[in-house]
């Protein structure tokens, strides 16, 4: 998102500016943390693509991916977030081969999981900052498509047991995990994926937003702590 990328890299100093693929990366140091941002775009091809350019130029420690998603579960409000355990995509089918939906044929996995260390760091700063909003830690769904469809969120929450669905996650999860990066995708709710999903998209893109920005400058001052 726009207003996402901007606000970070209002916040970077000794700003350096690199393109490649169409792809605008801006490096400097994020309170005393060197800091890569950039905006991928949408789908699952921009987003690995994207992934593997930062691990082969950047070698970073490791990669926050934070944006926002479409409600699976009932349990889930507008601008509540979801921490990723793992992530699958759900419109990955070879079947007919024998293979589970959503499995990545030759790579015998269906769901990769996220660094705990950085889960167990977004909660904490989840707790600190949002104690007035609810926060969940569970399964994120990828795949290349707007969700906007009652029977489509039905049938994803059935099959896969996700939290919520957007379109990049999981393909940041397989290139992190062939390159042994560990990641988390950090999603704020923006809609409930059903047929008001693209009005409630709309609407609520700005403030989730300005949340998504506070969890992950949180995650790197906790990161920096680490070492």
């Amino acid at each position: 998102m726009d207003r996402e990328v901007a606000l970070f890299i209002q916040n970077l100093e000794q700003k350096k500016v690199m393109t490649k693929a169409s792809m605008t990366f801006y490096s400097g140091s994020f309170d005393g943390s060197k800091t890569v941002v950039v905006k991928c775009g949408v789908g699952k091809v921009n987003a690995a693509m994207c992934t593997q350019i930062l691990i082969d130029i950047f070698e970073p420690d490791a990669i926050i991916c934070t944006g926002i998603a479409g409600a699976l579960s009932p349990d889930l409000d507008i601008g509540d977030t979801v921490i990723s355990s793992d992530v699958v995509q759900y419109d990955v089918d070879s079947t007919g081969f024998g293979h589970e939906l959503g499995e990545i044929p030759n790579l015998g996995k269906k769901y990769f999981k996220a660094s705990q260390q950085i889960i167990d760091m977004a909660v904490k700063v989840h707790k600190d900052y949002f104690r007035e909003n609810k926060f969940f830690v569970g399964r994120i769904l990828t795949g290349d498509q707007f969700v906007s469809s009652k029977d489509k969120t039905e049938m994803l929450r059935r099959t896969f047991n996700g939290l919520c669905v957007e379109m990049e996650g999981g393909a940041i999860g397989q290139v992190c995990y062939l390159n042994n990066t560990p990641f988390v995708i950090i999603r704020t709710i923006s809609d409930k994926a059903d047929g008001s999903a693209i009005t409630d998209y709309e609407k609520f893109a700005d403030v989730t937003a300005n949340k998504s920005f506070h969890i992950v400058s949180g995650i790197v001052k906790l990161l920096k702590l680490k070492e």
